[in-house]
């Protein structure tokens, strides 16, 4: 069911940000084409979850541990970590009180803490640095496509190959989900590729939720080939970005969507098309680094 044309596409706009693929932006438009939509153009703000917020303070955590000397980067340390984070983030955004309350905050903590301690039984931070943690990335592919996002961790070797590591508070993927796992080690590839010329090493997904590791040895024909179904992909969102035509796709996964009561499908009405942006200001670091952490 495509969404009703009640007023002609609008015209492509100025000042808003410039759509751009990220690992989830894509998946977006591969599950729902009007998803994506609401979500990368219309820029209607989702509300966060408690999950988010355990995730967002999981990554700052780790984050600032790779910060400190080495001989500092100990389980005990990372625990202090967390509380200070955790009341900068009640500082800097008061509506994270309404999903975590006072009486809650002791429980939320340990949470964070146990993501925080399972890290330790898979790496083992005093025994390297890093290059770089939450780097932002941004390029414009062979043809033309914007790909943007944060990186978790760089590390590179003293022989100079790269390792990519992508930090997941979740549980590694079941069989349904490996593909996109795939998808995005192959996008953070191809992103170090382009902005570099170095084919990374490695690209690892860590699992903190069970304890997994999910690693990928890219090749760099094989993200060639991974470019150009970006270009097809891209392709398609500027298509329905011209004619303004993002049919909902329902699935089962539409129970978890934000944007359901919005989604003709469930008998909402969408806002109007306010057109394709070009040209505008860019996504601020923290709408990227949100949208990283969802991923």
């Amino acid at each position: 069911m495509s969404v009703p044309a009640t007023t002609p596409p609008a015209e492509p706009t100025e000042g808003r940000p410039r759509p751009a693929l990220s690992p989830s932006r894509a998946m977006d438009f591969k599950q729902c084409p009007l998803k994506y939509r609401l979500r990368a153009i219309d820029r209607i703000p989702e509300p966060p979850t408690r999950v988010q917020l355990r995730g967002t303070l999981v990554h700052t955590v780790l984050e600032e541990l790779f910060g400190l000397p080495r001989a500092e980067r100990l389980p005990e340390r990372a625990a202090e970590l967390s509380e200070p984070a955790l009341a900068r983030m009640l500082a800097e955004a008061p509506q994270v009180a309404e999903l975590i309350g006072a009486e809650e905050r002791a429980g939320f903590l340990a949470e964070v803490r146990a993501l925080v301690e399972t890290y330790y039984r898979l790496e083992d931070p005093t025994s390297f640095d890093a290059e770089s943690c939450e780097a932002r990335v941004e390029v414009e592919s062979a043809d033309g496509v914007l790909l943007r996002g944060f990186v978790d961790r760089i590390d590179r070797a003293p022989t100079g190959e790269l390792r990519v590591v992508d930090y997941k508070t979740g549980r590694a993927p079941g069989l349904t989900q490996e593909l996109k796992a795939l998808f995005q080690l192959k996008f953070y590839a191809l992103v170090i590729l382009r902005t570099r010329g170095i084919v990374p090493t490695q690209l690892k997904l860590i699992y903190l939720a069970d304890e997994v590791t999910l690693t990928y040895a890219p090749e760099e024909a094989e993200l060639l080939r991974f470019e150009r179904t970006l270009a097809a992909l891209w392709a398609a969102v500027r298509e329905a970005g011209r004619t303004g035509e993002f049919a909902p796709n329902p699935s089962w996964l539409c129970g978890y969507c934000a944007y359901r009561p919005l989604c003709p499908e469930f008998g909402g009405t969408p806002p109007p098309y306010p057109g394709w942006p070009e040209g505008g200001a860019g996504e601020s670091e923290a709408e990227i680094l949100a949208e990283a952490l969802a991923e």
